[in-house]
């Protein structure tokens, strides 16, 4: 009789294959190997696993025995020659990737799967594949701004510092205001949301007016403080400045994290701020408005309540907000910053480097 190799296992390649055996995103076959392996090392027979995974003998025996030569990287890939031949060259899926990543198509500012389809002469489903395995999306975009501010390095380990190591006996406030938030009222009531249909509303929409909303986000603890104002100049941040000043605890320094908008660095705020010198402004570099912490918030607030709200009045809007922040204020949740000043700098560093590299020739 023959008797199947025995299997030994190491704690970390008993751990590796548990993962491979219950992870859901797993590959199928790579799942089905794992199991093969783990029953093998509790020194069952072949027969008994092939019996109890509903697969073959041959199977079993295939991946126990490539399992004893090889250990994971065994299972994890195929053996050469193994599968359907490659009908695509190399050169030919280099050609791909240099255009889809270097051209555009005629008529459009992307490539779609049947555009290069058509223009490479091979099948759609090739070039799937290809872009997947290259990592290639050419139907998405993402929005980007480098700052090309001269102090940034100081500035953002000035803000960073803040967030990572906060000063003792000191709030530290992220400040900003959502400007231009529209109350709009759809002209028709919404269908509502029940099984088999999702809420509908409709696609026009009458305006009621905006408002603007100040928001002071406390770092440490999650908290808001908030003004609503129908406009944004500088006489609505500095009421918004004097409310902070009187909702705070005097004995604390406050150290105000905000953007570059000239609205905080008006001669007019400038002297308050003069006259208490409990405040310190901290100013994020300019085009990096997503340094500022608060803006977490207000995508938080759009995306919950606003996007979708439906508000007959802009005082409908700002009892909307309200009621949100005082929700919110009730079990706080601070965002916790955990990238470092350096690994920012790096990145930035990376992307005005690139970005040289690609500036078009004058």
């Amino acid at each position: 009789m023959r008797v199947a190799v025995a299997i030994e296992l190491t704690d970390q390649e008993r751990a590796t294959l548990d993962g491979y055996a219950r992870g859901r995103s797993t590959p199928a076959r790579l799942v089905l190997r794992a199991k093969i392996v783990l029953q093998a090392a509790k020194g069952r027979q072949n027969k008994e696993i092939a019996e109890d995974l509903g697969t073959l003998q041959k199977t079993v025996g295939l991946w126990r025995n490539r399992f004893a030569k090889l250990r994971i990287a065994g299972i994890e890939k195929d053996a050469p020659g193994r599968g359907r031949p490659k009908t695509i060259g190399a050169k030919k899926v280099a050609d791909i990737v240099r255009i889809t990543t270097q051209e555009t198509p005629p008529n459009a500012t992307q490539w779609s799967t049947r555009d290069m389809a058509k223009a490479s002469e091979v099948s759609a489903s090739t070039v799937r594949r290809i872009w997947r395995e290259h990592g290639l999306k050419p139907h998405l975009v993402r929005g980007f701004k480098v700052s090309r501010d001269p102090e940034f390095a100081e500035k953002l380990g000035d803000v960073v510092g803040l967030y990572l190591n906060p000063p003792a006996n000191a709030i530290v406030l992220s400040c900003d205001e959502k400007s231009q938030i529209q109350a709009l009222d759809r002209t028709q009531p919404s269908l509502p949301f029940r099984s088999g249909r999702t809420k509908t509303v409709t696609h026009d929409y009458k305006r009621n007016g905006t408002s603007t909303l100040f928001a002071a986000l406390n770092t440490l603890n999650g908290k808001v403080l908030s003004m609503c104002a129908p406009r944004h100049r500088h006489q609505e941040w500095l009421r918004f400045l004097q409310m902070i000043d009187r909702e705070t605890p005097a004995h604390l320094e406050i150290h105000v994290i905000a953007d570059n908008y000239a609205t905080h660095k008006h001669e007019r705020v400038a002297r308050w701020l003069a006259r208490h010198p409990r405040f310190h402004m901290h100013f994020t570099p300019t085009s990096a408005s997503w340094l500022n912490m608060v803006e977490r918030f207000f995508r938080d607030i759009t995306t919950k309540r606003i996007r979708r709200g439906v508000f007959p009045s802009v005082e409908a809007l700002v009892q909307a907000i309200e009621n949100y922040i005082a929700e919110h204020n009730l079990d706080p949740k601070p965002f916790i910053w955990t990238a470092k000043a350096g690994d920012i700098l790096a990145k930035v560093t990376r992307a005005r480097a690139a970005l040289a590299n690609n500036a078009p020739s004058v």
